[in-house]
């Protein structure tokens, strides 16, 4: 049986090594993974306690709608339950717009070194990526409006942006909007929202009452710990909501996914701890590559990318032999590697072997 055409060539996403692979594979006890962003401390004790709990029926097809869920998180956002749609992942989300939207032909802007799967979903539709260069590591916003014509139908911002870690201001965010045609979704991708603590940064929920055409992401995949239940969502218009609905599966999010982030939700103490600790551990690691003579970029996420000056894919592999994970072969980037920001610990033994490991490289240089 013959694929469509249009993804023959698309590449499959890769994620992050799991580590119970890069242990058997290795023969290493200890192995830390700094590759997937994931919060190192893990879901709130409540949340944990609430999954336990909702064992009993797992029996029980979820609630389609995720009602009550969806009611908490509207009043969290303070917006309406008909403002907010979930998926399993904000990944899914994304795939639902490109369903929901694109025909063939249509075009896509997106940063050329951005979150992958916009471009993958757009193109198993049939539309046309356009992909506009960073600018140091941040979006272009001028350059990506120059590019819209008649046929642009959605523009992706992820901000932060995965994986360079950098943040639209939310002046600039605004100028854009004003500049993007009402007829143009613009997707903003706030999955690292809760980690950003400058004063820059917008909020994309506030900005959705003078913008119908915007369309934010969020999930609680990431600050909230809950990534394995795979539970996310996007909040619009409800015209917006209600289309990218009719091409939502009805079980789509799971019943100890829902339960989990609904009291996730609840335990914003435990959210305001996990921010203190990742902009502990940014300054942490700042610092350790100053010291090395590294440069990153501004890191506003729970990640950091920074050059390690040398051939990012042979690092990546010398840091996995001792048992460290992280991210490498971004294409624009030949020599930056991706590294969640882990615990105080974690991103000690992170720099203790990356320290190593390049000056076994200059050695050999």
């Amino acid at each position: 049986m013959n694929p469509k055409p249009n993804i023959v060539n698309l590449p499959v996403y890769k994620p992050g090594k799991p580590i119970e692979e890069v242990k058997k594979e290795l023969g290493l006890d200890d192995v830390i993974k700094l590759a997937s962003n994931e919060n190192p401390y893990g879901s709130s004790p409540s949340a944990r306690a609430a999954i336990v709990a909702e064992l009993d029926n797992l029996y029980l097809y979820p609630d389609g709608s995720a009602a009550e869920l969806t009611a908490a998180v509207a009043a969290h956002l303070g917006v309406q339950s008909d403002n907010i749609i979930f998926g399993c992942g904000s990944d899914e989300v994304i795939a639902l717009i490109a369903r929901a939207f694109f025909l063939p032909g249509d075009e896509t802007i997106m940063a050329d070194q951005t979150f992958s799967v916009y471009k993958s979903n757009a193109e198993i539709e049939g539309a046309v990526s356009i992909e506009v260069p960073l600018a140091e590591g941040t979006h272009d916003l001028d350059a990506m409006l120059a590019r819209v014509t008649d046929r642009t139908k959605v523009i992706w911002i992820c901000n932060p942006n995965n994986p360079t870690g950098t943040i639209v201001p939310e002046k600039a965010l605004i100028k854009f909007l004003n500049a993007v045609p009402a007829g143009v979704m613009v997707v903003l991708d706030e999955a690292y929202s809760e980690y950003v603590t400058d004063p820059s940064y917008s909020n994309g929920i506030k900005l959705l009452d003078a913008y119908p055409n915007l369309v934010v992401l969020r999930t609680f995949s990431k600050i909230y710990g809950l990534a394995a239940l795979r539970i996310g969502y996007g909040v619009a218009s409800p015209q917006i909501i209600s289309l990218i609905n009719k091409v939502r599966e009805p079980f789509n999010t799971t019943r100890l996914a829902q339960v989990g982030a609904l009291a996730a939700l609840a335990d914003q103490e435990y959210v305001q701890e996990c921010r203190r600790l990742n902009s502990a551990g940014i300054v942490q690691l700042q610092d350790e590559f100053k010291r090395l003579g590294l440069a990153s970029f501004p890191a506003h996420g729970n990640f950091i990318m920074v050059d390690v000056q040398k051939p990012a894919v042979e690092v990546f592999d010398a840091l996995l032999r001792r048992g460290i994970i992280i991210r490498a072969g971004h294409q624009l980037y030949p020599t930056y590697i991706r590294a969640t920001v882990g615990s105080a610990e974690q991103n000690k033994a992170f720099i203790a072997a990356l320290e190593q490991v390049l000056q076994e490289q200059e050695v050999r240089a």
